[in-house]
């Protein structure tokens, strides 16, 4: 995942180099979370139930094999292919910390689970200031 020109002097200057060792050779060109090989089409259902070529069966979320059936209307409707893509991630979203076990690799899904929390700070904080903006701008509230 490309990085915002505004926040690459937050990371260091051999991060792609951190990066590749963390997705190829640690993980192994999979996904840390859910198992998702790399550049591989994957069957989903965008819940995280995704189909797994490998063992001709549907995974969970985790990467665990799913213990009943998927009926056909679920397949039928729902079912998506996406390409995995690995990024790799800080677990404790501090950049800073670049140490080994602070760093993970992550499928396109497997990022988005991570930063479920930052994510909706990010939106909450989002609207509430382009409410405090909107009320500026109706003459509701003065800016000092």
């Amino acid at each position: 995942m490309p990085i915002r020109p505004e926040h690459r002097f937050f990371y260091p200057i051999d991060w792609q180099q951190l990066c590749g060792a963390i997705r190829f050779r640690r993980a192994r060109g999979r996904c840390e979370e859910c198992a998702r090989p790399l550049l591989q089409r994957v069957f989903h259902l965008g819940d995280g139930r995704r189909g797994d070529a490998e063992i001709s069966d549907w995974r969970d979320g985790q990467g665990h094999r799913l213990r009943q059936r998927l009926r056909d209307d679920d397949l039928l409707a729902r079912v998506r292919v996406t390409r995995v893509v690995l990024a790799a991630a800080h677990r404790d979203h501090d950049t800073a910390n670049n140490e080994d076990a602070n760093l993970a690799a992550f499928c396109q899904r497997g990022h988005m689970v991570h930063d479920r929390d930052e994510h909706r700070r990010r939106r909450w904080r989002t609207l509430f200031r382009r409410e405090a903006m909107a009320s500026c701008s109706r003459g509701r509230i003065r800016p000092s």
